[in-house]
């Protein structure tokens, strides 16, 4: 999977570039002994998260995490709203207004959930 750095979207052109880049590399250093296929992607946008940069960047989006293990709660799943991360935590507002601090190295899957308000976002970023 690909992302641009300038936080800009990603287009199939994006994705054509890099596979035909990637690609030329790799035939001529040849680091794989069988038959392979490179696949280059994006995201999309509901991405899955996973660097603190993330679930900062989408802060107040909808998002599901579920854990490894249950937490101290007894829960192994979450829906809320994304509260932001440090190296260590993700912070997720639930329904009822509670924030909840998720250790990171104990989120299994972590994805933003597609609505309309992330679509405009990232349709039109500002």
């Amino acid at each position: 999977m690909a992302d641009r750095a300038d936080g800009t979207g990603f287009t199939v052109e994006d994705c054509e570039k890099i596979s035909r880049l990637l690609s030329a590399v790799l035939d001529v250093e040849d680091p794989i002994d069988s038959a392979w296929t490179l696949e280059v992607s994006s995201a999309g946008i509901d991405r899955p998260l996973t660097r603190a940069k993330d679930f900062n960047a989408y802060a107040g989006f909808d998002a599901r995490i579920e854990l490894n293990f249950p937490d101290a709660a007894n829960r192994k799943r979450y829906t809320g709203k994304l509260a932001g991360a440090d190296a260590t935590t993700a912070k997720l507002t639930l329904e009822n207004g509670e924030t909840v601090e998720i250790a990171r190295d104990n989120i299994r899957k972590a994805k933003l959930v597609l609505t309309d308000a992330l679509i405009a976002f990232t349709t039109h970023p500002k």
